[in-house]
């Protein structure tokens, strides 16, 4: 197997270190891809207790990490993807989602929300993100 020199891993201790055999993110050209981040305390590596609301906001709060850690912010998103484990906490996680991509003259990105069976270590929330810098 090659290394492919024109990927770079993108990588922070701001956010949960990976749990298995993949990078937080990588960046390809000026597009960053990052893995869904869940709602896990990167001190701890404990999920954050609370409901929907706490856990959106803690997601956020990695998703932003990541984001910095290869000098983006949430302007530069273009997709996400957002994985909840029941469609009724959707109004709250939005809420918390709407505070980051809801700033005065920011386009909004393409979004798309699904309901899962179970998501890593029982999180209500995951987001993925895409970014291009």
């Amino acid at each position: 197997m090659c290394a492919d020199h024109s990927k770079t891993v993108i990588a922070t201790s701001d956010a949960p270190a990976a749990i298995g055999p993949y990078s937080q993110a990588i960046r390809y050209g000026d597009t960053l891809y990052a893995s869904g981040q869940i709602p896990l305390d990167p001190a701890t590596g404990a999920m954050v207790p609370g409901g929907i609301t706490e856990q959106t906001e803690r997601v956020m709060r990695n998703v932003e990490a990541v984001l910095q850690a290869a000098g983006m912010d949430f302007g530069n998103v273009v997709k996400t993807t957002v994985f909840l484990r029941s469609m009724s906490d959707f109004a709250a996680m939005n809420a918390v989602y709407a505070t980051r991509f809801a700033a005065e003259g920011m386009i909004p990105p393409a979004r798309s929300t699904v309901a899962v069976a179970q998501l890593p270590k029982d999180a209500l929330v995951e987001v993925e993100i895409v970014a291009r810098g």
